[in-house]
């Protein structure tokens, strides 16, 4: 009689995971303050008093700044609007090159293309999932303008080796924090180590307003062009007097009060809501510890990891030759997913394709970037380029979200109870 639950055998647990829910009555009055203001927005695309936004919007930017020890804070609506935010304002254009990671969410590779830059992929380190700075230093060229780090999975890139890179060939740095609010490199939180940062307050992140995203900056210069790019520069450039008008062409990136007001409260929770991660990291790290053929990534303990997904390295050969998809469906035939997220698991193979693949870059779509004539360069998509990337998304990385707060211990020893019966059971996946 089969013992695993994809061969018919009775599963380690049938009912569904808690939702991950970070929203409270704090929040639903914090809105209904808002609606009953009936001040929804207070943005004007013009040089105005109301140019920065509402009261909330500006209460809202006060506090991330003071949270995050950044001297500027620019709420927008989106980290991808964000990240196009901060190539605007470092003044990307046609014919530089931005060094991005291949292994992260599309927007951050895309970035650059938005004003004619060109990305170029440089492979991830095998110890972090970061990018690795032996590749980024093989990536800088004569065109090199920028480059874009991902503090992926929630843990700090090597800024210290970023910096020095940076110093040495004149390049901007940004980091896009999306996954990694509160983390930390030698004790400094990320977003305040580059010339600027973005955080993402989507609904799935760490702390959210629904969609929503914050730029970090300790430069006014860069603040500045920042919040002129969020609302509409090419009408207020003029009325302002600012000199310096490249990439000052209109967007409408802005954050309203509502969203705000809820991203005040949402901040209020971030310690607590990465301490209860933190909490069941240390958990699960305990179990995968001893836990033949699945190994940790390997973090610098002078850092701090926020987790947004706890990853792990699948060695086929400790589970007699069994691929780790094989592995993974048996995981999730003995686990269901959660409230909300019924149809999507909660682990799983890899986490994006690298981006070179996507049709974008393998057809060389985007006359402004890769065909345009003032760029000099020759810029190679294909396979192979980056084969940390590919090892890891293919073969290696499994990530999971069973560490997120809502997760009781009793929900933890299910999931350490899982991977237990396959591995004791793993003949029947051969």
């Amino acid at each position: 009689m089969a013992n695993l639950a994809i061969n018919g055998g009775e599963p380690i647990r049938s009912k569904l995971f808690p939702s991950y829910n970070t929203i409270g009555d704090e929040e639903k009055n914090a809105v209904k303050k808002v609606l009953d203001s009936g001040n929804l927005s207070q943005y004007l695309g013009g040089w105005h008093n109301d140019f920065y936004g509402g009261p909330k919007v500006i209460e809202f930017e006060n506090a991330w700044s003071e949270y995050f020890d950044s001297k500027y804070s620019i709420s927008v609506n989106s980290n991808t609007s964000g990240l196009y935010t901060a190539i605007g304002a470092i003044g990307v254009e046609p014919g530089d090159e931005v060094i991005v990671s291949p292994y992260t969410m599309t927007a951050s590779a895309i970035a650059p293309m938005i004003y004619g830059g060109v990305p170029v992929f440089a492979d991830i380190d095998p110890r972090t999932c970061c990018l690795d700075v032996n590749s980024v230093r093989e990536k800088i060229t004569s065109r090199t303008k920028a480059i874009l780090v991902v503090h992926i999975f929630g843990y700090p890139t090597d800024m210290e080796e970023i910096m020095k890179l940076s110093r040495q060939h004149n390049l901007k740095v940004i980091e896009d924090c999306a996954q990694a609010p509160g983390a930390e490199y030698g004790g400094v939180k990320v977003g305040t180590l580059g010339d600027l940062a973005v955080f993402s307050l989507n609904y799935h992140k760490h702390i959210h307003t629904g969609e929503g995203g914050v730029i970090t900056t300790n430069n006014s210069a860069l603040a500045n062009r920042c919040q002129l790019i969020r609302n509409h520069a090419e009408a207020v450039v003029g009325p302002k007097e600012e000199n310096v008008i490249k990439n000052m062409f209109g967007f409408n990136f802005r954050m309203p009060e509502i969203e705000a007001s809820i991203g005040l409260e949402q901040l209020k929770k971030l310690d607590e809501l990465l301490l209860t991660r933190l909490k069941n990291v240390a958990i699960l790290n305990s179990f995968f510890q001893k836990f033949e053929g699945l190994d940790l990534l390997e973090y610098d303990p002078e850092n701090k990891h926020v987790y947004y997904i706890h990853p792990l390295l699948y060695d086929t050969n400790s589970f007699k030759g069994v691929t780790r998809e094989k592995f993974l469906e048996a995981i999730k035939a003995e686990l269901p997913s959660s409230i909300l997220r019924e149809t999507t698991g909660l682990i799983g193979g890899g986490y994006v394709k690298p981006l070179y693949f996507q049709p974008i870059y393998q057809q060389r779509a985007a006359t402004c970037s890769f065909n345009c004539s003032r760029y000099k360069g020759q810029v190679d998509y294909s396979r192979g380029i980056c084969p940390i990337a590919e090892e890891y998304h293919y073969n290696r990385l499994i990530t999971h979200e069973y560490m997120r707060p809502g997760m009781s211990q009793n929900d933890l020893k299910d999931v350490t109870n899982a991977f237990e019966k396959v591995r004791e059971n793993i003949d029947e996946l051969i």
